[in-house]
């Protein structure tokens, strides 16, 4: 694409959660997805369901960027290598504005600054009027890095109560830019891990009626011009050597039980290998493989259906049991122990190959970011469940330190049986297969 092309680019960020940035996001997406733009959405952080949203509501991958999984080299590469295909850019943040793993460290203001791109504030006003000037002044000036370009508001129900929040905005030196209206047939269910993903919410009509209701009350237009930026340059790519070897083929869990990957360790996996996806859900046959990916998901909501899959339970375990090298994450985890229980305490057999069982009898969150260190390996990730996990003596666990955000050890384990590695922690190696390499000896052709 040609450099120094202009396009807009922006992130939505917040106050505080459930102030409407996921809700705004999908409508912009389909309002300028409708206009036949190639909209590129972006999420900071390590969530995996708001970009599984952004793809229902712009039509493609939407890119995970996360500055203390990945170095900012790898996040600006990223950021650079998907805008250049694109017509506009959009980044949703995560939390507040400046809420990060520690401090600012991978809040939606670091990689706003880091990426230099100018930042839309939503605010929820349905219990605020002219109050909202200090709030936006405050977050207009608490960070220099950052530039504060415009305000939409959230649930605002009449143009008189917006005229209040424009005056708040003119004194506090920020353009608003409209607003949206409460409405009951915008709202995504949520479950305990986030907004509902279930196939059988029509995200796509919620993203079409967020999308006809923001352009009755927002200035997309403005919007679009206060937000034009050049694209970045692209990095030089290092052309693979000559030569060879035969690729290897990774098999990949996906359906609606099995889909938090993210989408740049696809993309690592196919620097290695050939991708196929399969359903542990749907399908009675394992592909061959040399690899095995059990993503995590919400195996937990599709007990009874994933437990009557004898056939694929039977190839899963088969194939783990002659060393065939599998990595399961979560709820990948889960899906190769004895047993799952649901909230009313009734157990479903799972493939049987750890010897644990997990339980959603006493929902607990387990939340954060993780770094796992051992000799030659280094690699993080994050973990967010609410189960828990019951083991046996035979399960035993790699050798190394896992630590948070800040750097304290925390009790997560790591599970090691023959060619099988399994933990409750979601990697991202995207940026260093070496840890793939380390656990499995993966290289092409191995």
């Amino acid at each position: 694409m040609e450099q120094n092309r202009l396009i807009p680019q922006f992130l939505i960020a917040a106050p505080s959660s459930n102030s409407g940035k996921t809700t705004l996001t999908l409508g912009l997406l389909k309002a300028l997805s409708n206009q036949g733009l190639k909209v590129q959405a972006f999420k900071c952080g390590p969530d995996y369901i708001d970009p599984i949203l952004h793809r229902r509501a712009s039509g493609f991958a939407s890119i995970n960027i996360d500055t203390f999984m990945a170095s900012s080299a790898h996040a600006k590469s990223l950021y650079a290598k998907y805008t250049n295909e694109a017509d506009t850019a959009v980044i949703e943040g995560v939390m507040g504005l400046f809420d990060g793993a520690y401090k600012m460290k991978g809040s939606g203001a670091e990689i706003a600054s880091m990426l230099n791109i100018p930042v839309i504030l939503v605010v929820d006003a349905r219990a605020m009027a002219y109050s909202a000037a200090a709030l936006i002044y405050g977050f207009k000036n608490f960070c220099k890095d950052i530039h504060l370009a415009g305000v939409i508001f959230n649930r605002v129900k009449t143009s008189s109560h917006y005229s209040f929040l424009v005056d708040a905005c003119t004194d506090a030196g920020v353009e608003a830019l409209g607003y949206l209206t409460p409405q009951e047939n915008i709202e995504i269910p949520s479950r305990h891990l986030g907004l509902s993903i279930d196939t059988q919410v029509n995200i796509e009509a919620i993203c079409s009626r967020i999308a006809d209701a923001l352009q009755k009350t927002v200035d997309i237009p403005r919007l679009l011009e206060l937000t034009s930026k050049p694209v970045p340059a692209l990095q030089k790519r290092t052309e693979p050597s000559p030569g060879r070897p035969e690729r290897i083929r990774i098999a990949v869990a996906k359906d609606e039980a099995f889909s938090f990957t993210y989408q740049e360790n696809l993309e690592a996996f196919k620097e290695v290998g050939e991708v196929v996806f399969f359903s542990p859900l749907h399908d009675k046959r394992l592909p061959e493989c040399d690899l095995l990916y059990l993503a995590g998901g919400y195996p937990e909501l599709f007990l009874e259906q994933l437990s009557q899959n004898l056939e694929m339970l039977l190839a899963v375990r088969t194939y783990c049991g002659a060393g065939g090298r599998t990595l399961a994450e979560c709820g990948g985890m889960m899906y190769l122990g004895e047993s799952i229980m649901d909230q009313a305490g009734e157990s479903f057999p799972m493939v049987g190959f750890l010897p644990l069982s997990t339980s959603m009898v006493v929902p607990k969150l387990h939340l954060g970011y993780r770094e796992m260190v051992m000799e030659g390996l280094h690699i993080k990730g994050h973990e967010f469940h609410y189960s828990s996990c019951s083991k046996s003596e035979e399960v035993t666990a790699l050798e190394c330190k896992i630590m948070n955000a800040k750097g304290a050890e925390v009790d997560t384990k790591i599970f090691k049986i023959q060619s099988t590695i399994a933990s409750y922690i979601h990697f991202y190696w995207a940026e260093d297969p070496s840890f793939l390499k380390g656990l499995f000896g993966l290289s092409n052709g191995s």
